[in-house]
C-alpha cells in the first residue's frame, strides 16, 4: 500500500498552482448577467507559494500586501475570513504570499491563492469542512476558486462551478506572458463577445477541440495578446496555440519537454515565457 500523502504544516510552503483553460466557450447568459461557460481546466507546475503562521490576537494579516491591493481586499485574506466565519472560530493567522504567477494573466493566480488558503487553513485550523463545502465557500470569492479546490482536470459548466472530470494526457506547455494585465470584467462586458456557442458535452470533448471565445475581444483590446498568439501559432511545431481564460497569457501544447524548451529558446527577445509541466492533479487534491 502506498504511504498516505501528508500535508504541509505551519511555517511550511503551501503550493497554489496555475491553471490553463484548454478551451473556453460562452454558451449563454443568465438573467442576472453572469455568463454561462464551458471549459476544460487543467493544472500546471508553475505556482505561487503561501506560508501560514498562527496568531493569538485573532487578526488575519497579510505580511506582504500586493502593490495597489488593500490588505482586506486580498483574496487570501478574504478566504481566511470566510472560512473562519463558516467554521465559527476566532483563530488568527499571518499569511505570506510569494507571488510568481502574473496578475491579469488568465492563469488563475488569485483564485488559486484563495483556494490554497481555504485548503490550508481548513487543515491547520482543524475546521473539518468537506471539500464540497469549501467549493461552495470558494464560489463566494470568485468563479474560478472552486476548481482549485476540486483539484482535478475537469470539464466545467455553468459559471464554472459544475464539474465532470475528464482525462488530460500528460503534457508540456510553453506559456507566453504578454506585458499587459487583462481585466476579466472588461472582456465579458464587451458588446462583440460571442455568447451563443453550441454546447458541447464532457463525453464528447477531446483534446484540441474548441476555441477560446474570449480571444477576439482580448486581442482587439490588447494588441500584445494578439501579437503573442500570432507568434505562437506561426512557430514551427507549436501545436495548438490558445489563450488561457480571459488572458493575457497564451500557451502551446508541445510534444515533450525538449520541444517546449526549443520553442522557448526561439522566443523573440521582447517576449517572455516559461515552460510548464501539466499536473495529473492539484498538489493538495489529497486533502479533505
Amino acid at each position: 500500500m502506498a504511504p498516505a500523502l501528508s500535508a504541509p504544516g505551519w511555517h511550511e510552503p503551501w503550493p497554489a498552482p496555475a491553471k490553463l483553460n484548454l478551451f473556453l466557450q460562452v454558451v449563454g447568459r443568465r438573467a442576472d448577467g453572469y455568463h454561462l461557460l464551458q471549459t476544460v481546466f487543467t493544472f500546471i507546475d508553475a505556482a505561487d507559494t503561501l506560508y501560514f503562521e498562527p496568531r493569538h490576537d485573532g487578526r488575519i494579516v497579510l505580511a506582504n500586501p500586493l502593490p495597489g491591493v488593500a490588505m482586506e481586499s486580498d483574496l487570501t485574506v478574504r478566504a481566511a475570513a470566510a472560512l473562519r466565519a463558516a467554521a465559527g472560530i476566532t483563530h488568527g493567522v499571518t499569511l505570506t504570499l510569494e507571488k510568481r504567477l502574473p496578475m491579469g494573466g488568465g492563469l488563475g493566480g488569485g483564485s488559486s491563492d484563495a483556494a490554497s488558503a481555504l485548503l490550508a487553513l481548513n487543515h491547520l485550523w482543524r475546521c473539518n469542512l468537506s471539500r464540497p463545502a469549501l467549493q461552495n465557500l470558494g464560489l463566494t470569492l470568485g468563479a474560478d476558486v472552486p476548481v482549485f479546490i476540486h483539484g482535478r482536470s475537469t470539464f466545467a459548466e455553468g459559471v464554472g462551478e459544475r464539474f465532470t472530470d475528464v482525462a488530460v494526457s500528460p503534457a508540456w506547455y510553453l506559456v507566453l506572458v504578454p506585458p499587459v494585465a487583462v481585466p476579466t470584467a472588461a472582456i465579458f462586458a464587451a458588446p462583440d463577445l460571442r455568447r451563443n456557442a453550441p454546447a458541447l458535452t464532457a463525453a464528447g470533448w477531446r483534446a484540441g477541440m474548441g476555441r477560446n471565445d474570449l480571444e477576439p475581444v482580448a486581442c482587439r483590446l490588447y494588441p500584445e495578446v494578439a501579437r503573442h498568439l500570432a507568434w505562437l501559432r506561426d512557430a514551427a511545431n507549436a501545436g495548438h496555440g490558445c489563450m488561457s481564460g480571459s488572458g493575457a497569457c497564451c500557451f502551446a501544447t508541445c510534444a515533450d519537454e525538449a520541444a517546449a524548451h526549443d520553442l522557448l529558446a526561439r522566443l523573440p527577445r521582447d517576449m517572455r515565457g516559461f515552460v510548464a509541466r501539466g499536473l495529473p492533479a492539484h498538489p493538495l487534491a489529497h486533502l479533505t
